[in-house]
């Protein structure tokens, strides 16, 4: 199909062919050389960069698990209390790590003024569901619990994730809310992949999109839910699958944001009235001419602009900076 993307993408849409995401093994790398071209080096200037490994006994749900890996970012001239941030990779559920998205994590310390916390979960397939979410949970735990270090507001800890990071994003503000856990007071969910159901207009129209289409969110589900669940099926949890959520009653005020050809598009939107029919404060946005991940093909472009300063704004509202 031809679709109608933004005029500024042009140049750059051969540099993100279509994938059915088959081999998440060779995705991982070429994440990472994709990435490495984008980006270049990371300007780090006024951000305190600390990778710190943590016991999974703070999460007393998976005691078990493996201890997990977190990159803590910190202003540099930070005095005073200040919010805190859960970052959560996307990814497919099975690639991407803290260093592919380093720069969008330095970049919400610095511009925000918050201690971001990124999270090393545990990937797809070789750990299905629940494993990275537990560990999300566990990240979230930690830093409730370090609060008084890192001086965060306890108060003001939100979660931010993009694509599958949003989806897991959603999912730990579910188990935060029904395990009287530690408080989320904002989730933002970039992007977010929802529902392994696949079964919105969407999801069915965009088989050959780039980044992300149609192909590659099946293999994604069949990653993510293992040899346990099947996707589509009537027994896959709600925290694996936000979208399934019958009660969404009680979460967190929520930033949701969608790209016009994006498979994922219809499920955030879905998802967005859902939480305000719920009675849950929602900020919706979606952005016009674009795709799956298209802020990385030109960052520069005036949508992508729009998109990262609304982003910004959601969580200085959300988070309660000044």
């Amino acid at each position: 199909m031809s679709y109608a993307f933004d005029p500024e993408f042009h140049d750059m849409l051969p540099f993100f062919p279509q994938s059915d995401f088959s081999d998440p093994i060779s995705q991982r790398e070429q994440m990472v050389e994709m990435m490495g071209q984008l980006l270049g080096e990371v300007n780090t200037a006024g951000v305190l960069i600390e990778d710190k490994t943590i016991s999974s006994q703070v999460n007393q749900h998976a005691s078990d698990a493996p201890d997990v890996l977190l990159r803590i970012y910190r202003p540099e001239n930070q005095s005073d209390v200040t919010a805190g941030l859960v970052y959560i990779h996307g990814g497919g559920f099975a690639v991407g790590s803290i260093e592919t998205e380093h720069s969008g994590a330095v970049s919400m310390c610095r511009d925000l003024g918050i201690v971001v916390v990124s999270v090393e979960y545990r990937l797809a397939p070789e750990h299905p569901y629940p494993a990275g979410l537990e560990d999300c949970y566990t990240a979230l735990g930690w830093l409730h619990q370090q609060a008084d270090e890192l001086k965060v507001d306890t108060s003001r800890i939100g979660v931010f994730g993009g694509s599958a990071g949003g989806g897991l994003s959603a999912g730990l503000a579910l188990l935060a809310r029904d395990r009287k856990g530690p408080a989320l007071c904002f989730q933002c969910l970039g992007i977010p992949e929802l529902d392994d159901r696949l079964e919105t207009p969407s999801m069915k129209a965009f088989t050959d999109t780039p980044l992300w289409n149609r192909p590659s969110a099946i293999n994604s589900w069949k990653f993510y839910l293992g040899d346990q669940y099947t996707p589509g099926g009537n027994d896959v949890p709600y925290y694996a699958a936000p979208a399934r959520a019958e009660d969404l009653s009680g979460l967190p005020p929520a930033y949701v944001s969608t790209m016009e050809f994006d498979p994922l598009r219809d499920e955030g939107i879905e998802y967005a009235l859902r939480l305000l029919q719920a009675g849950v404060n929602v900020e919706l946005h979606s952005y016009p001419g674009t795709f799956h991940g298209s802020s990385m093909a030109n960052p520069s472009a005036a949508v992508c602009i729009r998109e990262r300063e609304e982003l910004h704004g959601a969580l200085r509202r959300g988070l309660g900076l000044s």
